[in-house]
């Protein structure tokens, strides 16, 4: 019952994101001021990875097996809520929802706003890492873990700690609407992406090199399927390490952007 109803929720709720993006979409452009239609692809995109992950079959296998349910975390964290940042959400979800609802949503967010200045500080860069990175370690202790795999309320907030942290940890990088604070340098941008990296790559070496599952609830599961719940830990480690390689397509994506600002420069165009 729970468990219908939490689907239920997040259903209505995607579903509500995603007409109210396109209705503001279609208002802006009538106004000649629509965004490019890459950012309503790569929205659409994040919608749909979010629904992969939470109401796919992935989220009934995440029950039984480790590896699944790190597929989910993988989802949520370095897909979707990357795509929803870079889609600009905020400005076309607001324009899509009638005046009378639009402005009282949009006034926490006008300059000195005090939600707008906790906005600010949670997503400045070494606040918005510290945030994430402390998140995803402790829900990975076997205690927490197993309760949120076998409680389906625990499940869900785990999944909005996630998910909320991580759009927390990228928005210092995607820099969308509302603009909170100035661009951070690149160099520190690389040095935060190359910490996320090294940490997770941590994380997934902890629970691929231990010899034994360390998940209570996985090994009772796996007995009952008949499959070795320490290769499943295994192969869920592995998919939390090669899955930290993500971070560094934004590397390379501000190196590009540093060499062609670099070669405006010596060409004598504004960059």
């Amino acid at each position: 019952m729970v468990e219908v109803a939490v689907k239920t929720v997040l259903s209505l709720a995607l579903a509500g994101l995603a007409a109210a993006y396109a209705c503001g979409w279609r208002r802006l452009h009538a106004a000649g001021h629509a965004p490019p239609l890459w950012r309503l692809a790569l929205y659409a995109l994040g919608l749909t990875t979010v629904a992969s992950a939470l109401l796919s079959p992935l989220d009934d296998l995440a029950a039984a097996r480790f590896s699944a349910h790190m597929g989910q975390h993988l989802l949520l964290t370095m897909m979707a809520a990357p795509l929803l940042l870079l889609g600009n959400p905020l400005p076309l979800v607001l324009w899509g929802l009638p005046p009378r609802v639009r402005w009282p949503l949009a006034a926490p967010l006008r300059r000195r706003a005090r939600l707008r200045a906790v906005l600010a500080t949670l997503t400045f860069l070494p606040v918005a890492g510290l945030l994430h990175v402390t998140t995803v370690w402790i829900w990975h202790l076997p205690f927490l873990y197993d309760a949120a795999v076998e409680h389906e309320l625990v499940h869900a907030v785990e999944h909005a700690t996630f998910f909320a942290t991580a759009l927390l940890f990228w928005w210092p990088i995607i820099q969308p609407a509302p603009r909170l604070r100035p661009r951070p340098h690149p160099g520190f941008q690389i040095l935060y992406l190359l910490v996320a990296t090294a940490q997770s790559t941590v994380l997934g070496l902890l629970l691929t090199v231990p010899e034994r599952a360390l998940y209570p609830h996985y090994v009772s599961v796996a007995a009952a399927l008949g499959i070795n719940a320490t290769d499943d830990q295994v192969l869920g480690g592995g998919l939390m390490w090669s899955g930290a390689h993500m971070y560094l397509l934004p590397i390379l994506l501000i190196l590009y952007r540093l060499s062609r600002d670099a070669g405006r420069e010596r060409d004598g165009a504004p960059a």
